[in-house]
């Protein structure tokens, strides 16, 4: 079997759109056709309102081991614009999970390793089995990180932490990565997706607008002084304000009932 990305709907969980790497007997690898995939079924759950969420794991237990060492050998051999094209690709594809205008969680168990680590750090949040194991091995052969690892990293945690990760290239358990705030929920062995999806179906509860626009403001606001973030947030305050999951939400909130988001 080749390396796949799988998407499916849960008929237990009716808002969320699962992405499931697969590339059986290589602990799920990365290849430049999941990517391709990744990148489409993205770009459909943004435009499909019926999606309220996306949960990315790895298939049999395992998230990801990141790249494939074969193939990068391979790659030795060819033209260095060969490598590129397919970090460029692997790059619009992390670059789509974080720009989602709708929540991302990953689910992991087993490992993230290498660009399998830079895409749970792409995603909002991570739900991560208490044994699993996070590492940007790069450095241990040779190479550097891709998939934004690193700048997740020295955004993620202190910079200290962040070289210590990337320089010693060791695994660093999830149990470790949920003290730094890097994972924001612990699991039980085999249980990452189920946790993750039940949390994606909570999250279907809040407002959608909400949702985008506070993702937006996240983002913005590393790069933008205080008094442009204030006007930042006044805008989407507003614009919220007259937008009719506010509506619903203050009406729902009034009448002591639950809200029913709409888009």
């Amino acid at each position: 079997m080749s390396a796949e990305l799988l998407a499916s709907r849960p008929t237990e969980s009716e808002t969320t759109l699962v992405l499931t790497l697969s590339n059986p007997g290589a602990r799920n690898a990365l290849h430049p056709d999941m990517y391709a995939a990744g990148i489409e079924a993205l770009t459909t759950a943004e435009r499909d309102p019926s999606i309220r969420a996306i949960v990315l794991t790895g298939a049999d237990r395992f998230f990801c081991a990141g790249g494939n060492l074969n193939r990068l050998l391979e790659n030795r051999s060819k033209d260095p614009s060969v490598q590129a094209e397919s970090i460029d690709t692997l790059g619009e594809w992390v670059n789509a999970l974080h720009t989602l205008t709708k929540p991302v969680i990953a689910a992991v168990e087993g490992a993230a390793a290498g660009a399998g680590f830079s895409l749970a750090l792409a995603c909002d949040l991570i739900v991560a089995a208490d044994d699993a194991k996070f590492a940007m091995s790069y450095a241990r052969v040779g190479l550097t990180p891709d998939g934004g690892g690193s700048w997740f990293l020295a955004r993620s945690v202190p910079r200290a932490l962040a070289a210590e990760i990337m320089f010693e290239a060791k695994p660093v358990g999830a149990a470790r990565l949920h003290e730094v705030g890097v994972v924001n929920r612990l699991a039980k062995p085999g249980h990452a997706l189920a946790d993750a999806l039940a949390w994606a179906d909570s999250l279907a509860g809040i407002s959608p607008n909400s949702l985008t626009r506070i993702k937006q403001l996240l983002d913005d606001a590393p790069a933008q002084p205080l008094a442009a973030h204030l006007v930042a947030e006044r805008d989407h305050f507003v614009a919220s304000l007259h937008h009719p999951d506010a509506l619903e939400g203050i009406s729902a909130f009034l009448e002591k009932r639950p809200a029913n988001y709409k888009r």
